[in-house]
């Protein structure tokens, strides 16, 4: 039997901290045009992301989706924190748009509406921010988007009048002219979030479907809606059929995405019209 030696301890030193595995920074591609969007993977080790201000969802892969407004600034700036605590930034340059613009030698009308109205319009905007901001775990933002129906371009998502040098509302939203009871179908999967019984003062009947990651669309002054709230839809499925109801001065389908706050272009989603 050996008797062991008697040694000093030595120094304990301290455990490297384990290095994330994956890419370093962010990777990415889309729209880096106002109005536009990106997809991508966010690096590795990330715990929580942001574009500017807004929080960015991350799947369980570190994929995510995020976009800019209408009115998005020259620059922003995806930022990563990591799970040791590091931070990893990638400066964005979001390229601006010539939008049409009409002006008018007209005042701009001021803005008001009865009681009577107010108090109708009321629970309408209630419905339809809860349905916009619903975050279902729809993984429909992961589609390349299709036409939900085809024709006409009417109406162009931006364009805005300018009153004597005072500017309008802009055009929220893509117009494409068909006549009434014309089917439309989901340009990318997701899950209803709101499918109106009775027509709204604005929008008419309205239809609302979540894509998941802030990402949704919005389809106005349908004249049928073939799917109920909570319905998961998928990609090329048929909606409703196209309409005037609601404020429309003709049948046509508006179609309208949101990434939270932030108003896109449909036409920066799709292809060419077929």
């Amino acid at each position: 039997m050996v008797q062991p030696i008697a040694t000093s301890p030595s120094p304990s030193t301290p455990a490297p901290a384990p290095t994330p595995t994956g890419i370093a920074t962010f990777l990415y591609d889309g729209e880096l045009t106002q109005g536009g969007w990106i997809r991508g993977q966010a690096p590795g080790g990330t715990v929580s992301a942001r574009l500017g201000d807004q929080a960015v969802e991350l799947d369980s892969d570190g994929r995510f989706f995020a976009a800019f407004d209408r009115d998005a600034g020259a620059t922003t700036e995806l930022t990563a924190t990591l799970r040791d605590g590091r931070t990893v930034r990638s400066p964005i340059a979001v390229s601006p748009r010539d939008w049409e613009l009409e002006r008018v030698d007209v005042a701009l009308r001021p803005s008001g509406s009865s009681a009577a109205f107010a108090a109708r319009r009321a629970p309408e905007l209630d419905a339809i921010w809860d349905a916009r901001t619903a975050n279902s775990p729809a993984t429909g933002w992961q589609d390349n988007f299709i036409w939900p129906v085809t024709g006409r371009i009417s109406g162009r998502f931006g364009s805005q009048r300018i009153y004597r040098g005072e500017p309008g509302s802009y055009h929220s939203g893509l117009d494409i002219a068909r006549s009434t009871g014309t089917p439309f179908v989901a340009p990318a999967s997701g899950i209803v979030t709101l499918a109106t019984q009775s027509p709204f003062s604005i929008e008419g009947y309205l239809l609302i479907i979540d894509h998941g990651q802030g990402l949704n669309s919005a389809f106005l002054h349908l004249s049928r809606i073939d799917v109920r709230e909570g319905d998961r839809v998928v990609q090329g499925q048929t909606l409703g059929a196209i309409g005037s109801s609601g404020r429309a001065t003709g049948a046509h389908l508006h179609w309208s995405i949101k990434w939270h706050l932030a108003r896109l272009d449909p036409l920066l989603f799709v292809g060419p019209m077929p």
